[in-house]
């Protein structure tokens, strides 16, 4: 092998690793949707999960991006789930986005952060199938302004 080979051998090689160490057999589900640039308080968003495997227990999380023009240090959303044989159940949730002096939490640079927040360990899905999952904010804002997207994930534990 020459010195050039030799460097696209390593270079690839690199790529490749990069990738396979990026990816987490661990996510069952991870998806955001983009608000745009106000949340009214009729929009719903919407995300369908498929659960396999109901012997495993799981994380469920909420990820949220705000920036800085968001007015609040918290947000409530109702969470509305719809399980396989269509029964349903309704929670009220609270999301702490900023520290008490007013610093925002979460990760990133500039004006928008993100936040990966645990609603729930150790939760078992009782029915294998698809979940519906409708997210509401729950301000009682008409018109949300500063969060920019919002999703969920769920990890195998």
């Amino acid at each position: 092998m020459n010195f050039n080979n030799l460097n696209k051998f390593l270079i690839i090689s690199l790529l490749l690793i990069f990738i396979f160490a990026s990816c987490d057999s661990n996510t069952v589900y991870d998806k955001y949707l983009s608000i745009g640039t106000e949340w009214n308080k009729n929009d719903v968003l919407e995300f369908e999960v498929e659960i396999i495997d109901t012997t495993l227990s799981y994380k469920y999380f909420i990820n949220i991006r705000n920036s800085a023009d968001y007015k609040f240090g918290n947000i409530y959303f109702f969470l509305n789930t719809q399980f396989p044989d269509g029964s349903r159940a309704r929670d009220t949730i609270e999301c702490i986005l900023a520290s008490a002096d007013g610093r925002w939490l979460g990760s990133g640079l500039g004006d928008i952060k993100s936040n990966r927040i645990l609603l729930k360990n150790k939760i078992k899905f009782p029915l294998a199938g698809n979940y519906n999952f409708k997210l509401e904010q729950a301000m009682r804002v008409d018109n949300l302004q500063g969060i920019e997207d919002v999703g969920i994930r769920i990890e195998k534990e």
